[in-house]
């Protein structure tokens, strides 16, 4: 069986192909650029999804497909084009990366994108699986300079929370859902098991960091005009309406949501204490190893 797997080189594709890896399956990645990092045993395809020749070329002699995006203005176009050329070609199971809740935030621009990618797929005569994850904790791993400099934590996640999920456990979803039977038609909600505040992930990060660390609030202004500083317009704006639509709706996980993950996972769901802990270790480490080579270096 050979499994294609779009938005291969990002953080959820990466550990997906790691996670397929495991299995006695041919894994293809679709990348943008003949150099990409890729583990071994992966066959890499140079492509674009919005140039349906590369999108085809890529599908050839696939049998399932990981339809995953990166969030892009052209997203709902990379997307249909992706789907229409698998349907086309009657793959025999379509996976699709979608996002929690996605109905209820039809106003954030790449949310509104997977409603229209769920509805496409359930309308046509598809054999498909839709995992709609959470909140990444990995997404935190960029926050190092904020919390162990500033000592904040900025991610406007408020009082409400989000149950926030961990990469490697949607990796594992979406591999069992690709390699095994009993998925076709369902939808799986992937959640993490406890409710993440803003309050809360301060103050894990305190406890793991050994400082203070102070959560600043909801300024969605400011949060959004220092995400412009960093990224696109267009991205700082979406993000922002992302976070403002977890405050006013909430982003949390059902009793039967986490019920059915665990069921799927034969796993609970990691937890983001334990994140956080492998993080502020591997950052200790790599602040450590840099002045123990200096004082070797002096000796």
């Amino acid at each position: 069986m050979t499994i294609l797997v779009t938005g291969s080189t990002g953080k959820v594709g990466s550990a997906l192909l790691k996670e397929l890896g495991k299995h006695n399956v041919t894994v293809r990645a679709l990348v943008r650029k003949p150099d990409a990092k890729l583990p071994d045993g992966v066959e890499a395809v140079v492509g674009d999804m919005l140039d349906p020749v590369s999108v085809e070329k890529a599908l050839d002699g696939v049998d399932k497909l990981y339809l995953l995006n990166g969030v892009t203005p052209d997203e709902l176009t990379q997307g249909l084009i992706t789907f229409g050329l698998a349907k086309k070609r009657k793959l025999k199971h379509i996976v699709y990366h979608s996002v929690f809740k996605a109905e209820h935030f039809k106003d954030v621009p790449h949310f509104a994108s997977k409603v229209v990618i769920e509805s496409a797929l359930r309308e046509f005569d598809v054999p498909f699986t839709i995992i709609r994850p959470n909140y990444f904790f990995q997404n935190d791993l960029s926050l190092k300079s904020p919390l162990m400099e500033a000592g904040v934590y900025p991610m406007p996640l408020g009082k409400p929370g989000i149950s926030a999920v961990d990469i490697r456990d949607i990796a594992e979803a979406a591999t069992i859902a690709l390699t095994t039977g009993g998925h076709y038609g369902k939808t799986y909600n992937l959640n993490g098991p406890e409710i993440l505040s803003g309050t809360k992930a301060a103050a894990i990060w305190s406890t793991q960091l050994g400082k203070t660390i102070r959560y600043p609030g909801e300024n969605l202004d400011a949060f959004e005009e220092q995400l412009r500083k960093k990224g696109p317009s267009w991205a700082a704006y979406d993000f922002r309406m992302m976070f403002q639509g977890y405050l006013e709706r909430g982003f949390v996980a059902s009793d039967e949501d986490l019920k059915t993950l665990t069921a799927l996972l034969g796993h609970a769901p990691r937890r983001y204490e334990d994140f956080a802990k492998e993080t502020a270790l591997e950052w200790e480490k790599n602040v450590t190893a840099p002045l123990q080579m200096e004082s070797k270096q002096l000796n």
